[in-house]
């Protein structure tokens, strides 16, 4: 069985303030079978883990290498010394502010399992792609270039997030959810074996909230969510994480 995962990117905001909302994700956490995962700012990744031990914390974004003159970059061993155990790749604000590209992600991917970290790998078309009836096409594309050999249920998880729907409002129907994840269900099984292709959670992002959790939740293959604006208050992200738990029963 995949555990459910909920994860949260808080983006660039948060202060050392925002920590409070940690307890109550943390106490939902403990009410269910469900994986909570919070990823801050990185300046607030160490105490995030201290004040919330039941919940993982990740990173993100992290560079290629362990080291060196990179101003301003972090390695991601740095963020798993930090107390991080999980770190985004490859989402869609990196790779279009960043121009980030599939070989670059798949370089950090292996950076982050050297370090021991779960890869957390983003792929997702553009409004124009899916008018154009290239999603399936994206998505495959973007999954040989980003995850390198070597991928298992225990150093990854792909949250597919169509970029149309980030932030927007703009969601999916259940159908074309399920059909991504479907898809992208049966590349892993072909490209890694049954077994491995199994184990890989699969989250859905892409302005996910209280309202909605519990349809997206229902559809095939969508192990969890990683959820950006409305993972910031813990008012907003815990009925999410209840939605999932719920889903499991």
């Amino acid at each position: 069985m995949r555990r459910k995962l909920a994860a949260g990117n808080w983006k660039m905001n948060g202060t050392t303030a925002d920590l409070a909302e940690l307890s109550a994700m943390a106490d939902a956490a403990v009410r269910g079978d469900a994986e909570v995962l919070i990823c801050p700012p990185a300046t607030l990744i160490s105490a995030a883990k201290s004040a919330a031990t039941e919940i993982a914390i990740g990173g993100q974004d992290c560079h290629a290498q362990s080291a060196g003159a990179h101003t301003g970059d972090l390695a991601a061993g740095m963020l798993s010394d930090a107390g991080a155990s999980h770190v985004i790749l490859g989402h869609s604000e990196r790779r279009a502010d960043h121009d980030e590209h599939d070989d670059d992600v798949r370089a950090k991917c292996r950076a982050a399992w050297d370090a021991g970290l779960v890869a957390v790998v983003c792929v997702g078309e553009t409004l124009a792609e899916r008018e154009a009836q290239n999603t399936l096409d994206i998505i495959g594309g973007q999954m040989a270039g980003s995850i390198p050999d070597g991928a298992t249920g225990h150093n990854t998880v792909i949250a597919y997030e169509p970029v149309w729907a980030i932030g927007t409002g703009k969601v999916p129907t259940t159908d074309q959810i399920g059909d991504v994840h479907d898809f992208i269900r049966a590349r892993l099984e072909r490209r890694f074996g049954a077994g491995v292709g199994r184990s890989v959670r699969l989250l859905y992002g892409g302005s996910v909230k209280a309202g909605n959790a519990a349809d997206i939740f229902a559809v095939s293959n969508v192990d969890g969510a990683l959820v950006g604006g409305a993972s910031l208050k813990a008012a907003d992200f815990v009925p999410i994480i209840e939605a999932l738990n719920a889903s499991s029963t």
